[in-house]
């Protein structure tokens, strides 16, 4: 898999067939591997962050999981072959898992939601062997956060799927990954709400037209208003300064 350096931050060029040959691959070395996602939220977050921006480039895979991603890109002669979003690939990976037999821990989101997110997965891959969920509202610094990692390293997991919201995702998990057990971890944002049936995928049309930040927007307007109205604006203009940074040669 091909691995851009674009926008300050590691990008993964790859197929959703090439991430879960990547993700055998990590599990048969025993790990631990890392996998996050990139969208226009992330690099915002990123240029502000030095710490995100190198846990972006210590990753193993960061696909990308925003439109924005794949039209910036566009801009240096770049070709993303596939834009992989949680809300569409986690159904696909959750049959890969469940044909490789690994074992999955959810962790993240409000009482009850990764629970509810498991369900809605059987649904789809009723073999898949997830051995645990824990809500992510606990504290993460102190003998609560050190039980939480107990009571997951005693489930044995292969794979956690982590979503708590960036940046809070990203630093636990480079704040504890290595206390924990498992071969891989994943960070899916606030995928376990589709997961669960909480949030409906946006028409066909709208993502073809990279649109579906509008969709979320309209579905949770107080998280996207930040997010979409402001955040998409700063990243168009972080591209361009980046764009023609490297044309004309200026900083």
């Amino acid at each position: 898999m091909e691995q851009l350096d674009l926008l300050s931050i590691k990008i993964t060029s790859a197929t959703t067939a090439e991430i879960h040959e990547r993700i055998d691959t990590i599990i048969a070395e025993g790990g631990p591997g890392i996998i996050l996602s990139a969208n226009a939220h992330a690099v915002n977050l990123a240029r502000k962050r030095y710490w995100l921006t190198q846990f972006f480039r210590k990753a193993d895979v960061v696909h990308v999981d925003g439109g924005s991603i794949v039209l910036a890109a566009r801009l240096w002669g770049r070709r993303i072959p596939e834009r992989i979003t949680w809300a569409d690939w986690a159904w696909s990976l959750a049959n890969h898992l469940a044909a490789k037999k690994y074992r999955l821990f959810l962790l993240g989101g409000p009482q009850g939601l990764a629970a509810e997110a498991a369900k809605g997965l059987h649904k789809t891959a009723p073999d898949l062997r997830v051995v645990g969920t824990h809500h992510g509202y606990f504290n993460r610094q102190n003998h609560e956060n050190d039980r939480i990692i107990d009571a997951i390293n005693a489930t044995q997991p292969d794979i956690i799927w982590i979503g708590m919201g960036m940046p809070i995702q990203e630093q636990w998990l480079l704040c504890n990954y290595k206390r924990l057990n498992a071969k891989l971890f994943m960070i899916c944002g606030g995928a376990f709400k589709f997961m669960a049936g909480k949030l409906n995928r946006c028409p066909q049309w709208m993502r073809r037209c990279s649109l579906e930040w509008l969709w979320l927007l309209i579905e949770a307007p107080r998280r996207g208003m930040v997010r979409y109205l402001w955040g998409n604006p700063l990243f168009v203009v972080y591209v361009l300064r980046c764009y023609l940074g490297s044309k004309f040669g200026s900083s």
